[in-house]
């Protein structure tokens, strides 16, 4: 570390099946305080999961056995994501639907996982609003980053879905967030809401934009839409995408922050 660069500090624990990591760079990450902070956002995220998994007999979700939530009735946290799910159903025009989605142990029931994520880390993200520090933190490919003014931004890579070892592309941003979904890490499971099937016509989408949750909810409705999703991401105000195809076609919307090299089609 030289003489003009901030101190960094990396986390990672294993929450909601995935690695999550927190970096930090500023001049108390070697500090308790901030580790102590660290450590609530892990706990909040491993309640949000044993809240909302649809794996654990034992969550919310998991007792009502597919069921959804009554509003009226349930938790605020459980209210507050039934309620955000239906939000992002309209602004989807239903392409995310969590209403009617194959469960883990068979049928079909609510399941708001394609949401839960990145809410979740954007929610327990409070935890690390430092003054002088900048944050990234990365759960699967979700990624929320904020930057302390006249600090250098991070840089994320955009991982080739076709060859997880290569980059299609690296984004540099300060604040705000970068969401991928598709068929790379888990296979094709994201629904069609339409169809009732695993949509396949997508390998994966990148969405970079202010909300974590909404670059999330828009990656996931995308995958779902299939191949001419990206003119409904060019219209989404605020967010850029990558798309790549089943076909291993690469094409962005034109306000995507990447190289031009990226964005261009190329071949599979």
């Amino acid at each position: 570390m030289s003489g003009t660069e901030p101190d960094r500090r990396a986390w990672v624990a294993q929450v909601m099946g995935l690695p999550v990591s927190v970096h930090l760079r500023g001049p108390g990450v070697r500090t308790d305080a901030v580790a102590e902070r660290v450590e609530r956002v892990f706990a909040e995220l491993r309640t949000v999961d044993a809240t909302f998994s649809t794996y654990r007999p034992d969550s919310v979700l998991g007792r009502l056995g597919g069921a959804m939530p009554d509003p009226a009735a349930a938790e605020p946290l459980v209210r507050e994501v039934v309620e955000r799910c239906e939000a992002a159903r309209v602004r989807t025009g239903g392409w995310f639907d969590a209403r009617r989605l194959p469960l883990p142990g068979g049928g079909t029931g609510f399941d708001p996982s394609g949401l839960v994520k990145g809410w979740a880390v954007e929610r327990a993200a409070r935890w690390l609003a430092l003054p002088d520090h900048d944050l990234c933190l990365i759960a699967g490919g979700d990624v929320l980053l904020r930057t302390a003014p006249g600090r250098p931004a991070w840089r994320v890579g955009i991982e080739d879905p076709d060859r997880p070892e290569r980059l299609l592309d690296v984004v540099t941003r300060a604040h705000g967030a970068v969401a991928t979904s598709g068929t790379a890490r888990r296979g094709a499971h994201i629904t069609d809401p339409r169809a009732g099937r695993p949509a396949e016509a997508v390998r994966s989408v990148t969405v970079v934009g202010p909300e974590l949750l909404w670059a999330d909810v828009y990656a996931t409705a995308a995958v779902a839409r299939g191949a001419d999703a990206l003119d409904w991401l060019a219209a989404l105000d605020g967010y850029a995408a990558l798309l790549v195809d089943a076909a291993g076609r690469v094409r962005a919307t034109p306000n995507w922050p990447g190289s031009r090299a990226a964005a261009q089609t190329r071949a599979a």
